[in-house]
């Protein structure tokens, strides 16, 4: 392990920086090749001397990493079991769990655009020693658990395509992370270009599936718009996709790549970032909820119009009975989107790790080390033979435990003007937000009491 300096010493030092005059960004001068581009188109964005679309291109990335947690290998699980018992019953909840992501994710971005400061660094300036220390742990844990699931649908998808056993296709999905990891010390735009790769395949096969499946729109459209249940068991299912919306690993993690990533010089530049940024999250997770429905559509015009209500509970049977209703290739790219998944919210997982680390205790060892020390327990699972399905569900299950540690610090900061300053929310941000804390919060200890008490 090593130490480091406070990362508000560090940002103090960098804003006290000589800045050029005008400039309305901070370290241009000193970042890598690739970045210095970014951050100079910024520059001309902020200024007005780039406009229409190609303005808000420099800005586009920290949303699209943090997105890949709503299409995890745990999404799949839910969303096909979902739409093969009810059919389009459950797309307004789809729907509603997209809006409150969307609130969730831009008061992170904007907590490390405001404060220079993660959300794990914010809460060990502001908390005391013993309380920053518990959070750190509960929030290994639930990295830890988090990336079970993903490692696991990274390697599930690799069995599915090649029939490689589970156990080196583990092993092989390992291999690739270290790789993807590698890509950040060449610059954070190399690593958000994969990330967003990874992401634009997920779209495609899904939309694939989704065509070739041949839904009943208006069933999508009445899905959509008109909430509505079919029993206790589709409460339970609703509750399932509300609860595993907000994904406290990635609540720590963007804020941290928003931090250090454009700087504003001023307070004016500050909030011109922001607003940019917001159109990185509204993109990213749009796109995320889209991916989400297409998982829930495809599920019910395969499976719920034949009668196969019990086939999305295993990953398995789905893309066995893609393969035998839709064709070969429509298995092929659910395999292939699973991989993709698997691997990039695994990666993504890694790195919140890191920043969970180095914010609450000043610690940091090298990727490579927590790629290896989180990859042990999902091979371990896969090595006694736990069912991968099964495991997903008992990740989703562990990761409930950390939601309040991450979302109540984050709406009790983004609250702050003191800390926020002029990005500080609104009241009526704030009022929304500790709705949707409540709900998130109320809904994950009732799927917690119906699933351990099952």
């Amino acid at each position: 392990m090593s130490s480091e300096p406070p990362p508000e010493t560090a940002r103090r030092s960098r804003l006290l920086q000589p800045v050029p005059p005008g400039s309305l960004v901070v370290g241009a001068e000193d970042a890598l090749p690739g970045e210095a581009v970014v951050l100079r188109a910024a520059e001309r964005s902020l200024s007005g001397e780039r406009r229409g679309i190609s303005r808000f291109t420099p800005f586009l990335g920290p949303a699209f990493i943090a997105s890949v947690a709503y299409v995890d290998p745990g999404n799949f699980a839910t969303n096909m079991a979902g739409g093969a018992k009810f059919g389009y019953l459950l797309l307004w909840v789809v729907l509603v769990a997209n809006l409150m992501a969307m609130l969730i994710q831009s008061m992170s971005a904007k907590l490390g655009i405001a404060t220079g400061m993660n959300l794990p660094e914010v809460c060990r300036d502001r908390f005391p020693g013993r309380v920053t220390f518990g959070l750190w742990v509960q929030a290994e844990l639930i990295a830890m658990a988090t990336d079970i699931a993903e490692f696991v649908g990274a390697a599930l998808g690799i069995n599915l395509l090649t029939g490689l056993p589970l156990f080196p296709a583990a092993l092989l999905v390992g291999v690739a992370a270290f790789f993807i990891l590698g890509l950040q010390s060449r610059g954070f735009r190399k690593l958000e270009t994969v990330i967003a790769s990874f992401v634009g395949v997920i779209v495609v096969a899904f939309g694939f599936q989704m065509f070739r499946s041949g839904p009943s729109w208006p069933g999508v459209g009445h899905g959509l718009l008109v909430p509505g249940f079919d029993g206790t068991e589709s409460i339970l299912l609703a509750v399932g996709i509300l609860g595993a919306t907000c994904m406290p690993h990635v609540i720590y993690l963007h804020s941290a790549l928003t931090q250090r990533r454009i700087v504003g010089a001023t307070p004016d530049a500050r909030k011109k970032i922001f607003r940019f940024e917001l159109v990185d999250v509204v993109i990213a997770m749009t796109i995320a909820g889209l991916i989400n429905m297409s998982m829930l559509i495809t599920a019910a015009a395969v499976f719920h119009s034949r009668g196969l209500d019990g086939v999305g509970n295993d990953l398995n049977a789905v893309y066995d009975g893609l393969d035998t209703y839709v064709g070969s290739a429509a298995a092929i790219m659910f395999g292939v989107a699973l991989l993709a998944s698997g691997l990039s919210s695994s990666s993504v997982g890694t790195m919140a790790g890191q920043v969970v680390m180095q914010g609450f205790i000043q610690r940091q060892i090298p990727l490579s080390l927590r790629r290896t020390i989180t990859m042990i327990p999902a091979l371990v699972i896969i090595a006694i033979g736990v069912n991968p399905s099964k495991a997903l569900i008992l990740s989703q299950v562990v990761l409930s435990f950390g939601i309040p540690f991450a979302l109540i610090p984050l709406v009790m900061f983004c609250r702050n003007h003191a800390l926020m300053g002029g990005l500080v929310n609104r009241r009526s941000t704030t009022a929304a937000a500790l709705v949707v804390t409540t709900v998130i919060i109320a809904l994950n200890v009732f799927l917690l009491e119906q699933t351990l008490l099952a």
